[in-house]
């Protein structure tokens, strides 16, 4: 079973939203970028130990869409212990492939999917020899 072990939330100014959330709720910020290759700011929510998940904070790759038009800037990724056999769970499910599997270096396999009901979500298997 795989629980969601990280968020990402997208945003066109990420300073503006880094410090919109930072006020609302605290939240400290990690400069990821050299994981990433781009802009990328890991979220911590919490102290370690307790609920909840951390995230991250990235420039939105699309527009955002307008008022009543439902939400597309938030992410659920899940934990997955191996990359390919839930890809093929995915795809054979009736999901798509919407950005593919990729290497953060010395971190893990990232990719992301499209459900069903076109809701983007990731998954995310820990491997610190991903290159």
């Amino acid at each position: 079973m795989s629980r969601p072990i990280h968020f990402e939330i997208q945003a066109d100014d990420l300073d503006r939203a880094k410090d919109f959330y930072a006020a609302v709720f605290g939240w400290r910020y990690e400069d990821y970028s050299a994981f990433t290759g781009s802009p990328y700011w890991g979220v911590v929510t919490g102290e370690e130990g307790m609920p909840g998940i951390n995230g991250g904070l990235l420039g939105r790759p699309a527009p955002a869409p307008g008022l009543g038009q439902g939400a597309n800037a938030a992410v659920l990724t899940m934990g997955v212990e191996d990359y390919d056999s839930t890809a093929e769970r995915i795809l054979k499910a009736g999901g798509q492939v919407a950005l593919p599997k990729m290497a953060l270096p010395g971190m893990a396999w990232q990719g992301y999917f499209l459900d069903t009901e076109g809701n983007t979500f990731g998954i995310h298997q820990p491997d610190p020899n991903a290159a």
